[in-house]
């Protein structure tokens, strides 16, 4: 779960890449990375921190140029505290290639083995987006052979990509001289829009970017396809892949995008308010609404949920948290320690709220189940009554492996849990789960044109349909950070994984 940009436009891009970034921090906050074109010269400035920490005046200034990429970090494969592994990666041949990528390859082990013992390229992070940018080098050198570049070759090297790479990946780069390529994964994983202005285009994660900056957004870039646009703005679009099937991730519209945004022609707020009206059947069938005095939302991404749910129960909805913004989203904070602690650093109580009423308790989904145990020990300590707590998303059972970091089953509450077991360990009188078909239905009925989704943290199926127990054993290694031995995975069951 990176955020990406990139822009083609009439006048500097610097300010603009800036100003995209800033609109997807959400979607990371590990480190930042700008790069811009002038000429055939590259200029890039990029580090660990915030957008706002990473740029200062002196690094705008030193990115100087109408054409440029922009990446927001949120660390799911290599070393999470290395800053080398900050997008964007550059590569000087063929042409000179700089590239940023969302998303997580789930062959990257066995593509930098070919890279180094057949292709002859060196990798010198841990970063699978590395490995994507020379894949995507040599196909583009086995096409060219160092010869003029055309659409039509950048095309064929992007084919050439998908023939190669599995797993998740949506991907903004720029070749020096030529112009702008975006393409995404044959299921259309990760999200990816384009947009125009009266200046130029842009391509990025969410629509909320390009409106935020300005531009039309025109639609989604399909899975599959590339898009390339010239140093002078004109855009070609093609297909690119074989056996395409849309299915983008279903927890972007559970949690991880912006409300405001439409991603692949579904509006996220309006996914979250149907999401609201399925979870309000699932606790009128465990909990009575009479039984409760007051729904009260854990922001932010359950907000909208949490008033639709209330509305048809016929329940007062309140503010029951404060959120400090400046305190980042724990379930992206490395450290399973640093996500305790900061729980309360991040989320204050109003406690006349609280005070000797019934309160249900609504999140947008149960992960690690850290926030929402010390979540309830909050509202407990405030004078709650009882504390009933419902979940927007279902249990989170299984590992992700396409890009969001919930990778060992051992961190997943609800891995080899009842829901009653998870009641108990969260503390709650109530634990009420969204139904996994609901969830689909859901969303999945705001467009009728998508194959299905990728929800694979929650139902097993891995749509790539390459994922067994022992890659998620291989993919694991060395990933728990909770101090604790790692869990074998091996024996994890997955149901259907091998088929989508």
């Amino acid at each position: 779960m990176c955020g990406i940009v990139g822009v083609v436009s009439q006048a500097p891009v610097n300010q603009l890449i800036y100003d995209a970034l800033l609109l997807l921090q959400h979607r990371g906050q590990d480190a930042a990375g700008i790069v811009t074109q002038q000429g055939r010269k590259f200029y890039m400035h990029k580090a660990k921190g915030m957008v706002r920490d990473v740029f200062r005046t002196r690094n705008m200034r030193a990115l100087p140029g109408n054409a440029g990429l922009g990446q927001v970090r949120y660390p799911t494969a290599g070393n999470a505290f290395s800053e080398e592994e900050a997008q964007p990666f550059y590569v000087n041949a063929p042409y000179g290639i700089v590239l940023v990528h969302n998303g997580n390859l789930t062959n990257a082990k066995a593509l930098k083995q070919e890279l180094f013992q057949t292709d002859h390229r060196h990798i010198n992070t841990e970063s699978d987006s590395e490995v994507l940018l020379n894949v995507l080098a040599h196909e583009l050198e086995k096409v060219t052979r160092g010869g003029t570049l055309k659409p039509a070759d950048v095309f064929a090297a992007v084919r050439g990509v998908h023939q190669r790479v599995k797993g998740s990946y949506a991907v903004i780069a720029l070749i020096a001289g030529h112009g702008l390529l975006a393409f995404r994964d044959p299921f259309g994983i990760r999200p990816l829009c384009i947009g125009r202005s009266p200046a130029g285009v842009m391509v990025a994660s969410e629509s909320v970017t390009l409106e935020g900056t300005g531009f039309d957004v025109e639609r989604a870039v399909q899975p599959g396809e590339a898009v390339f646009v010239d140093l002078e703005g004109q855009v070609q679009f093609a297909p690119c892949a074989d056996n395409v099937r849309h299915h983008p991730c279903i927890f972007e519209y559970v949690y991880l995008a912006r409300p405001d945004s439409v991603l692949d022609g579904i509006s996220v707020y309006q996914a979250r308010l149907n999401l609201g009206k399925t979870l309000a059947k699932r606790v009128i069938s465990t909990v009575p609404p009479k039984d409760i005095d007051v729904v009260i939302p854990i922001p932010e991404s359950s907000r909208p949920s949490a008033m639709e749910l209330a509305q048809l129960l016929g329940l007062p909805y309140r503010e029951g948290f404060v959120k400090n913004r400046y305190v980042g989203r724990t379930f992206i904070m490395p450290g399973q320690g640093v996500r305790k602690k900061s729980v309360r650093q991040k989320l204050n109580v109003i406690a006349s709220e609280f005070k000797g009423r019934n309160v249900l308790l609504v999140d947008d989904s149960i992960v690690r189940g850290t926030t929402s145990k010390e979540i309830v020990q909050m509202a407990r300590d405030a004078g709650a009554a009882k504390v009933y707590m419902a979940s927007a998303a279902p249990p989170v059972r299984y590992p992700n492996v396409y890009g969001i970091d919930m990778p060992t089953p051992q961190e997943l509450v609800a891995h080899g849990r009842t829901v009653e077991e998870i009641r108990e360990l969260i503390g709650c009188d109530a634990l009420i789960y969204q139904d996994v078909d609901a969830m689909k239905q859901a969303i999945g009925s705001l467009n009728p044109d998508l194959a299905g989704f990728d929800a694979s943290c929650f139902d097993g199926v891995y749509v790539t349909g390459d994922i067994t127990a022992e890659d998620i054993a291989r993919l694991n290694q060395g990933r728990d950070q909770s101090g604790e031995d790692t869990e074998d995975t091996s024996r994890l069951a997955l149901p259907n994984a091998e088929v989508a």
